[in-house]
């Protein structure tokens, strides 16, 4: 992961925000020979007593099912929008350009549900994805008994304690202001996720460069 720290978002509840926003993640993990699996899933993001855990389903007969039986150990990757970023926006443009994006990686250990938590899970997933509209006809609790019985079975619960986290949220943060604004004007032009990328780096402008505060390109390792 790209590590400096002023990529880093220290906000918990905005990294958990950004994970319920985006919430349709990469699973992956490996085989004990060593062979990766990775599937794209929604995840959902539960807190208890200060600690976060995910919780998800994927088909039983697949290779990552098989995997994460062999070996629980996942990392699992939340994108958001991203962006690329040309240098000659820069006061500078004499260095290279760039992309700006958003991530959050998390490391834990997957564990498979009881089919009674499983159930749990599905009535919980379907519902919030359906935004809480108990009259939707696919939600779990109106969908007809004979395709649960035959869909549920083919599929295994999971959650996983996040045992690790770690974010990436590049967003032109080691760019003067001058910059930093001209950025943003260039990517609300693009439109599309140019435009997410610069309505998130415009929430932040008055935290980077407060007024009265002289900035200073020498706490930037790039």
């Amino acid at each position: 992961m790209y590590n400096f720290s002023y990529f880093k978002e220290k906000d918990r509840q905005a990294i958990i925000d950004f994970m319920e926003e985006h919430p349709f993640a990469f699973l992956t993990g490996s085989h004990l020979t060593g062979t990766q699996v990775a599937t794209q899933i929604p995840l959902l993001i539960e807190e208890r007593q200060g600690e976060l855990f995910l919780q998800g389903h994927i088909m039983q007969n697949t290779d990552h099912y098989k995997a994460f039986v062999e070996n629980p150990h996942a990392l699992v990757v939340f994108t958001g929008p991203n962006t690329y970023v040309s240098a000659s926006w820069y006061s500078n443009p004499q260095i290279g350009s760039t992309w700006n994006y958003m991530s959050v990686h998390i490391h834990g250990q997957i564990k498979f549900m009881p089919d009674a938590d499983l159930i749990r899970l599905m009535k919980k997933m379907t519902l919030q994805f359906e935004k809480g509209n108990t009259q939707s006809p696919t939600i779990y609790d109106n969908l007809p008994d004979r395709f649960l019985k035959k869909m549920m079975p083919a599929i295994a619960g999971f959650e996983m304690k996040v045992d690790r986290l770690d974010t990436v949220f590049k967003l032109s943060q080691n760019r003067d202001e001058k910059s930093y604004q001209t950025i943003i004007s260039k990517l609300e032009q693009q439109g599309g996720g140019s435009s997410l990328i610069a309505a998130e780096m415009q929430k932040r402008k008055a935290e980077l460069f407060p007024a009265g505060i002289e900035w200073d390109e020498n706490k930037f390792d790039s």
